[in-house]
């Protein structure tokens, strides 16, 4: 999606609006402003992509998916051949949580134009819906040698396998990775749901330490930490894990719930 120039232009209204007696109302008319002048420029220049899709981005980031979508749509339907309204679409989806939605947008995507990007993100759904295609669009990304997409490719396949149960060739895949990339936290951490899933909590807690020690701020790490402590049954450190998740994500859900059910308000 385009940079949120949108919603960088609000704030300076509302530090702005700050400085007056009616802040508060100023800074409600002047988001309804600019969304006002935003759907006018939509409307005077429906083929402009850009403000389409910052005016779908406004709905997205607002929580209203189902309009968010519908303005995708309609502009699919003036143009089915713009890859990347199928893209948006697809995203859209799989943050609206459909899955089936998210697949055959990102399908016809790739139909339009095969971007590795693109492609990365169907087989990863492919691999988490335990679809076998994955392994097929992993073994077109290392083919594709301008792709540059290896590690995501072997990404997909673990991925695949940690779905369908197959933990320890999971693993292989996910090392692999590693080699290529040790900054790659997405291998790491699904290395270590799968020593987790095998009840290997220490070795998992081990692949987490290092997880946090090269990206200290990385608040999955400290959240599977936290699972990991629990099941050794070392509560304290489980919810320091589960608090320091939220000092850097303080929207993390299941830290919350986690730091409730172990008493922690």
């Amino acid at each position: 999606m385009v940079v949120k120039m949108l919603f960088f232009f609000l704030f300076i209204s509302l530090i702005v609006s700050c400085k007056n007696n009616d802040g508060w109302h100023t800074t409600i008319q002047s988001a309804d402003s600019s969304i006002k002048q935003l759907k006018e420029s939509v409307a005077k220049y429906p083929d402009s992509l850009q403000l389409l899709e910052k005016l779908i981005e406004y709905y997205r980031d607002n929580g209203s998916y189902d309009t968010a979508i519908a303005m995708t749509d309609n502009a699919i339907k003036r143009d089915s051949d713009v890859a990347e309204l199928w893209d948006i679409k697809a995203t859209l989806h799989y943050e609206n949580e459909d899955t089936l939605g998210s697949i055959k947008a990102f399908e016809r995507a790739i139909n339009i134009y095969p971007l590795p990007e693109y492609v990365i993100s169907l087989g990863t759904l492919y691999a988490q819906t335990k679809n076998p295609k994955a392994l097929e669009l992993a073994d077109a990304l290392i083919i594709g040698d301008k792709s540059r997409a290896q590690k995501e490719a072997l990404f997909i396949k673990g991925l695949y396998y940690n779905y369908t149960g197959d933990k320890n060739k999971a693993m292989t895949f996910f090392d692999s990775c590693i080699k290529i990339d040790y900054t790659y936290m997405f291998a790491y951490r699904e290395k270590a749901i799968a020593l987790f899933d095998l009840g290997k909590y220490e070795d998992a807690l081990n692949v987490l330490k290092k997880a946090v020690t090269i990206e200290n701020n990385y608040d999955e790490g400290y959240y599977w930490m936290g699972k990991c402590y629990e099941k050794l049954n070392q509560l304290q450190e489980a919810i320091e894990s589960y608090q320091t998740t939220l000092i850097y994500d303080k929207d993390f859900i299941e830290a919350k719930e986690a730091l409730k059910r172990l008493g922690v308000r």
